[in-house]
């Protein structure tokens, strides 16, 4: 049977699920822009909740990995239902201390971790954000939220006080129930109970089912990190519940986390300590140096409360008298790599190791060092803890046992230290302790967003195709522990049983050969490469490409249905065969069938009212050309499919419906546009070509991350490209069809020596972007070639841009290929001094095997004189 989500993923393929509202993103916090998982679980809820299929009450859990943004989840989902006409929000959750840092999140407006818009508005009218002790007084124009734990909850309902819940808060109104850390719910599912248990029976999970089952409407929304889907009864519980599903394995590979490493050490645990320190100080300096106010924290993990207890004043004292000579004595009983660069980093800017231990003793004194053992300080010191990016912050130290295992939000935790050196499992089972290690070590791994320059990504790694980049540590969680391969082996098995598997990341080095550092390509040679800037809106006179070129698909209802036999064992289930047609229809194409429906639907935008749209395209004369011109809708092209030879009025209604909504949040999202500059400023070769070590996740059967020496690449492209004096790096790592290209180009060298002194093809590692002419659209391509040819005076450069393209791909990067062929008649080459050397730049059809081999051949030809 399949998962509630995997059904939604299959309407959504077909263009049949819900469109985000935009009133969602414009009423949450900006600082949190929504991220493309996030819209697609509001998505999946909408679809859910809007579908006559939908069970009442309506009950669905959001699998989702720690530091994805459940509560960012939360917020949208209850801005959604106030729409819907919900009122009252129950939210609890198993630990006190979570409720206070929760409550901080949805109530305090000048926190930095306030999940709403300065103001709320719906509908014209602003909204306030209630809290409330029960439902009985709730303010009908408001968003009542009642927080609580789940043990109080319980309590509550079957020991009635004043003020407090009793069941009579949900007899006569429809409630939004929100548990966090969900999995606590499942206690009752995994037992097996008799008849006269169940009735009896009072458990948390059971006071949450009676409360939830009191109103047909009512709905409960579950959230969790850690769904245990291995237990058969939990899973059978959840298959058609589990509405969302984005694992940590899925975080990490989005890159929204930071990248974990392990570092072993035969160091005292003190030592190891102040390892973590002067990592962490580095760190500190490194962001400074790119002007980024980011405080690192340490955290301290003991066994005990008495351990931390103990080493937290061991510390204190230690850091009171901490010497010069501590630390270098520290710095020769290192052998890392990172902790090298580190002491490196402070010889180099000047910092002895006196005025190092002063800026610790300093940084790292008892004022800046909290404990959250007790529980009665956890609760105490929660807003605190859940404030630590804040610059008036006081911690760079944490002591804890395990209070932060859940609910703890931190983006600056960067080094975590184990304070114990007991392995606790046995056998092949993992023990409970390490499993716990793992999901804090989760917890920490939340990226700490930051950006150098506007093109990078703010919220995601943006260094794993350059792993040795000084800016590579402020991206990196350290987990400092014993050297102590069993134990290490157990915590990676442990990472991996929560769904991070870092035994799959592959570091591949692309190394520059001697041979090529040595030629005066290398050494006085340039590339040419051109810049953005931003056009006037006058300018502006389509759509983007990227919009534009898209396919879009979408499914019509089909009225599928099936049999099934409920009361026979094993029966099969009977689903009759749909025959889906599928009609390629552009939007002009649409007009032309039937102008009215697509007006129709355009006008259920107010961004595209004749009004605002002329504010985003100053150029469109009226609502007609934007429907019709190629530029701007007229192109667009939708793959439908049906049960109709030729879809019904309905269908093409819906298909248009469904595009211009995902045409709306695009254009919604402009803020600036911007055009790629005709002229080509020059650089030099050995500035932007470098050795680099590379992060590839799971590389296999020849593919990207793949030597293309390896013996699993197809024998026709296999090369050691080591010995090739025209591919600069010692090898290729990029993907079969780069390798197909890599391939393709050697059978040509032969030929090309025959017309030019020089042949060089330089794969681009993400090292060179250039901006597409039209909308200034990013394009890294894959491949550079340098043709050179000696005349009379200086010599003839030939500067070529090639892609390799998958077919998949052919149709959406349309764009790319677009503005490679211009580049040839429109790309003007500047150099900063006038010299007698003749440059050109071109660019190729994309290298495809499929479907662009005729074309790119006659190019290749032209370029060996045929």
């Amino acid at each position: 049977m399949a998962f509630l989500y995997e059904k939604i993923d299959a309407l959504r393929e077909y263009g049949s699920s819900a469109i985000l509202p935009s009133y969602i993103p414009e009423n949450l916090n900006p600082t949190f822009e929504l991220r493309p998982y996030q819209k697609q679980a509001f998505e999946n809820f909408i679809t859910h909740f809007e579908s006559s299929n939908r069970p009442k009450p309506t009950q669905v859990l959001f699998h989702m990995a720690t530091g994805s943004g459940k509560t960012l989840i939360m917020a949208g989902l209850m801005l959604y239902l106030y729409k819907q006409g919900y009122r009252n929000f129950l939210f609890f959750v198993n630990l006190s201390n979570i409720v206070e840092k929760t409550k901080e999140n949805f109530l305090n407006a000048i926190s930095s971790k306030y999940l709403f818009a300065d103001e709320i508005v719906l509908d014209g009218e602003r909204i306030r954000i209630n809290q409330v002790d029960n439902f009985q007084y709730s303010d009908q124009d408001a968003i009542n939220i009642c927080f609580t734990t789940t043990q109080g909850l319980h309590m509550d309902m079957w020991m009635a006080k004043e003020n407090g819940m009793s069941f009579d808060d949900f007899d006569e109104q429809k409630v939004v129930l929100i548990s966090d850390e969900a999995h606590h719910l499942n206690v009752d599912t995994k037992k097996k109970m008799s008849a006269d248990e169940e009735s009896s029976y009072h458990s948390w999970e059971q006071t949450v089912k009676n409360i939830f089952s009191r109103n047909s409407d009512n709905i409960l929304l579950e959230f969790t990190a850690t769904c245990d889907l291995a237990n058969p009864a939990i899973r059978t519980a959840y298959e058609n519940k589990i509405i969302f599903d984005y694992p940590l394995a899925k975080f990490y590979g989005d890159r929204y986390s930071k990248d974990i490493i392990t570092l072993r050490s035969d160091l005292t645990v003190m030592e190891r300590a102040l390892q973590a320190l002067v990592l962490s100080q580095y760190r500190l300096k490194v962001f400074q140096d790119h002007r980024l106010g980011i405080k690192p924290v340490v955290l301290f993990k003991a066994a005990k409360i008495a351990d931390s207890k103990d080493f937290m004043a061991e510390f204190i004292e230690t850091m009171r008298k901490l010497t010069g000579g501590q630390l270098q004595r520290l710095s020769t009983a290192v052998n890392n790599e990172v902790m090298h660069k580190a002491f490196a980093y402070f010889a180099n800017n000047g910092i002895s190791f006196d005025t190092l231990a002063a800026e610790l003793r300093d940084d790292f004194s008892e004022e800046h060092c909290v404990s959250v053992n007790d529980d009665k300080d956890a609760t105490q010191k929660q807003i605190l803890l859940n404030s630590l990016e804040d610059a008036d912050n006081p911690y760079r130290a944490i002591f804890e046992v395990k209070k932060l295992d859940e609910g703890w939000d931190v983006l600056n935790l960067f080094d975590i230290v184990r304070l114990y050196e007991t392995r606790q499992s046995s056998g092949k089972k993992i023990a409970p302790a390490t499993i716990a290690e793992a999901q804090l070590i989760g917890r920490g791994a939340r990226y700490c967003p930051f950006q150098l320059n506007d093109e990078q990504p703010k919220f995601q790694r943006k260094y794993d195709e350059d792993v040795t980049s000084e800016m590579r540590v402020c991206e990196t969680l350290y987990y400092h522990c014993q050297n102590d391969h069993r134990y290490v082996t157990e915590l990676r098995n442990a990472l991996r049983e929560i769904g991070l598997d870092t035994d799959k990341i592959i570091q591949r080095e692309y190394v520059l050969k001697d041979e090529f550092k040595a030629t005066d390509l290398y050494q006085q040679g340039l590339i040419f490469l051109n810049d953005r800037e931003v056009k006037d809106r006058k300018d502006v006179r389509g759509l983007t490409p990227t919009v534009r070129d898209n396919i879009y698909r979408f499914q019509a209802e089909t009225g599928a249905s099936g049999i099934d036999a409920v009361m026979e064992e094993n029966a099969q289930s009977v689903d009759p065969a749909i025959n889906l047609k599928t009609v390629h229809l552009t939007i002009k194409e649409i007009a032309a069938i039937n102008y009215a429906v697509v007006n129709k639907a355009l006008m259920k935008y107010p961004i595209f009212k004749f009004n605002t749209l002329r504010s985003y395209f100053p150029n469109i004369s009226s609502t007609r050309q934007f429907i019709t011109d190629n530029e701007y809708l007229g192109a667009v092209r939708i793959d439908i499919q049906s049960k109709d030879e030729h879809p019904t009025m309905e269908t093409l209604h819906a298909a248009i419906f469904y595009v211009l909504g995902k045409i709306a949040d695009s254009i919604s999202g402009i803020e600036e546009t911007y055009r790629g500059t005709k002229t080509f400023r020059a650089k030099n070769i050995r500035d932007v070509f470098r050795n680099k070590t590379v992060n590839y996740t799971d590389p296999h059967d020849g593919g990207i991350g793949i030597s293309q020496n390896d013996p699993s690449v197809k024998s026709d492209w296999k090369i050691d490209l080591s010995t090739e004096d025209w591919f600069v790096y010692t090898d290729n790592y990029g993907t079969s069809e780069e390798k197909a290209f890599v391939a393709y180009f050697r059978g040509y060298v032969a030929q090309l020596r025959k017309m030019y002194n020089r042949i060089y093809l330089i794969r681009n590692e993400r090292e060179f972007h250039i901006y597409s002419f039209e909308d200034g659209e990013r394009f890294e391509p894959d491949y550079v070639l340098f043709l050179q040819r000696d005349k009379t005076d200086g010599f003839e450069q030939l500067q070529i841009f090639i892609e390799p393209k998958g077919t998949q791909l052919l149709e959406k990067d349309a764009w790319k290929e677009k503005f490679l062929l211009q580049l040839r008649t429109e790309a003007v080459p500047a150099t900063i001094f006038v010299d007698d050397n003749d440059y050109k730049i071109w660019g190729l059809h994309f290298f495809n095997q499929d479907n662009r081999m005729k074309e790119f051949d006659s190019e290749f030809a032209a370029l060996i004189g045929k």
